[in-house]
């Protein structure tokens, strides 16, 4: 079942990074936190899955970066959405809501059948 279940995580992760980023810029590990967080510890991110999906996400133009020093010697790399992640959130959003909205249909359909 675990495998089920990484690849529903996988499949929302860009919604969930995006929807973050659209009220505020956040880091990496600030990020994985809120997730974490907002999804009462049902969803905990790695840094092997968080970060190759900033980097595909900033290669699509979704969303950008800027690096901000810390202290003395440390540096944090803060994300912010763009216009165009902005939009592609809205298509993931109404996509997210009719898969889900199917589903139900389904389940409970096959439910009141049985």
């Amino acid at each position: 079942m675990t495998g089920i279940k990484e690849n529903f995580k996988r499949g929302s992760l860009e919604m969930l990074i995006l929807h973050l980023l659209k009220d505020e810029e956040m880091y990496g590990y600030q990020l994985t936190q809120e997730i974490s967080k907002r999804s009462g510890g049902t969803f905990r991110i790695t840094e092997g899955s968080m970060y190759p999906t900033l980097y595909r996400l900033i290669d699509k133009e979704l969303i950008s970066n800027r690096v901000e020093l810390v202290g003395k010697r440390r540096t944090r790399v803060y994300y912010k959405i763009e216009p165009k992640g902005a939009e592609y959130l809205k298509k993931l959003v109404t996509e997210y809501e009719l898969t889900n909205k199917g589903i139900a249909s389904i389940m409970n359909y096959s439910s009141e059948k049985d």
